[in-house]
């Protein structure tokens, strides 16, 4: 079996607004010792993250635990915001049309494919091994509803706070078999 534990990030400075620089607040580099603990009794084959700095920071100490080098892959960053889009009207209207984006934005279609790129090339490249990957709460969102299409905006917005957040889902060949949450650390969207 392989396993994927995909860790969304922990709690970021909303005040930057370059999301790909993003940092995690004081209070979410603290809450990266939850991350350590909870993967601490996993064995870790490999690591990847996406190359926003808040999910990278999320998962650096607990591969640092395992002696990994995280490998960044760009597939794996987070949905491209426009103009007003992080809001609950725009999160219900996303995920009622996949091909809807804002003016600037992407489209929840586009978070999919090529985050599932990204899944499916992992899949291949490393059967039977445990891998642990940074990710975002909208991008790990569009990986949930591929497997399982009733996860939609209620699934998204359940896990909006879960900052960090883990999940693990094990694979047979290519088929998803298992799900299981292994961390929730509840803050508040803001």
């Amino acid at each position: 079996m392989t396993n994927i534990y995909f860790v969304r990030h922990a709690l970021p400075d909303y005040s930057c607004r370059d999301a790909a620089l993003r940092p995690l607040t004081d209070e979410g580099m603290r809450d990266t010792a939850e991350v350590v603990r909870a993967m601490k009794d996993i064995h870790l084959d490999y690591a990847v993250s996406s190359p926003y700095k808040r999910s990278y920071d999320t998962i650096k100490a607990a591969a640092d635990d395992h002696g990994l080098k995280i490998e960044l892959d760009d597939r794996l960053h987070e949905r491209i915001s426009g103009e007003n889009g992080n809001n609950r009207e725009m999160f219900q209207r996303r995920w009622s049309d996949f091909s809807f984006c804002e003016e600037g934005g992407e489209s929840l279609g586009s978070v999919t494919e090529r985050n599932m790129a990204a899944v499916h090339d992992m899949l291949r490249a490393h059967e039977g091994e445990n891998i642990m990957v940074g990710t975002h709460g909208t991008a790990l969102s569009t990986i949930l509803n591929y497997y399982d299409s009733t996860f939609g905006v209620e699934g998204f917005l359940r896990i909006i706070n879960y900052m960090p957040y883990i999940i693990r889902l094990g694979f047979d060949g290519m088929k998803l078999v298992e799900k299981e949450e292994i961390l929730i650390v509840d803050k508040p969207f803001d």
